[in-house]
């Protein structure tokens, strides 16, 4: 079986939806005395993070990933339900002086969302390190994490030679301009939104093409319009599968994830992989949270081979 190291974070996530649009309660010219407050009618608890999320998404694949992250004296809940799931955390660091990282998200019904998001045992994350694990990963993926972190597993994941996906999300804006540069040359893959795409763009000053000088692969997420795999030779459209129903975008991006590592681990040719990563991201967006989904590998190649008309 392939070995995949998951590196990002593991977090309480604390969902609310809020049943009006965030823009009828927000004067653009008035936003220096901003002072909003919105009336959820729901609240949820969840297991989150990315690194929990992809993981997650891995082992209702079949894999048995390895998470390598950070948590706090609270972690015992998440404990049992990485143990439930045959997630490994062999290489997990608990802090007792903290709890572990925590985030407050709201979505109204447009799926525009607001977060405020406390660290905790995440930023700790930098004192993980490649070198202590014995057996190095086929594939290894840096997902959102403490920013010094993300920037030490990418170097050293370089040192080792090993083929990893650079995700580096909702920490764009922390990365320099050559540090952000330096991770992007170093991945075999990288996976961002269309939003952050132009955010890389444009604080790297580089192009689509220079991007895929030194990778294998950029691959793009467009919500519902589906997503977009370039690479040296081809751009594959690849389009969204519809979910049954949409209840919360929350962790989309990260079962989006695990398919592609799961195709790439299986050599599957993109196209086929990008529509496992959409149909894996439906299955997710039609439950509340990042880890509530659920189905049976067979189950989810008779719904791929319905799909496409092809066997998986």
């Amino acid at each position: 079986m392939s070995r995949v190291l998951v590196t990002g974070s593991l977090v309480y996530d604390t969902i609310m939806n809020f049943p009006g649009q965030f823009k009828e309660h927000i004067l653009p010219d008035k936003t220096h005395i901003l002072n909003v407050s919105f009336l959820v009618d729901s609240l949820n608890k969840h297991f989150g993070g990315t690194a929990g999320n992809i993981a997650y998404n891995l082992s209702l694949l079949g894999l048995s990933p390895q998470v390598m992250a950070t948590a706090g004296r609270d972690f015992w809940e998440y404990e049992d339900w990485l143990k439930l799931n045959k997630i490994k955390y062999k290489y997990l660091k608990i802090h007792n002086e903290d709890y572990t990282a925590q985030a407050y998200i709201t979505t109204d019904k447009e799926d525009n969302q607001i977060t405020a998001f406390h660290p905790g045992a995440m930023k700790y994350a930098g004192k993980l390190s490649l070198h202590d694990i014995k057996e190095k990963p086929d594939l290894m993926i840096v997902a959102p994490n403490d920013l010094k972190a993300m920037e030490k597993y990418v170097a050293e994941a370089s040192e080792f030679k090993l083929r990893m996906i650079f995700d580096p999300g909702q920490q764009i804006p922390s990365f320099s301009k050559e540090s952000l540069k330096n991770c992007l040359s170093k991945a075999n893959y990288t996976i961002v939104n269309d939003y952050e795409l132009e955010l890389v763009l444009k604080k790297t000053e580089l192009s689509q093409s220079e991007i895929l000088k030194n990778s294998e692969a950029l691959l793009v997420t467009k919500g519902n319009l589906g997503s977009i795999i370039h690479t040296k030779k081809k751009s594959y459209n690849i389009p969204a599968f519809t979910p049954e129903k949409i209840v919360d975008p929350t962790g989309c991006g990260d079962a989006y994830r695990a398919g592609i590592i799961y195709g790439i681990l299986a050599h599957l040719d993109w196209e086929t992989t990008g529509r496992i990563a959409s149909l894996l991201a439906a299955y997710k967006i039609a439950r509340h949270g990042g880890q509530n989904h659920k189905f049976t590998l067979e189950d989810f190649k008779e719904k791929f081979t319905e799909w496409t008309g092809k066997n998986v």
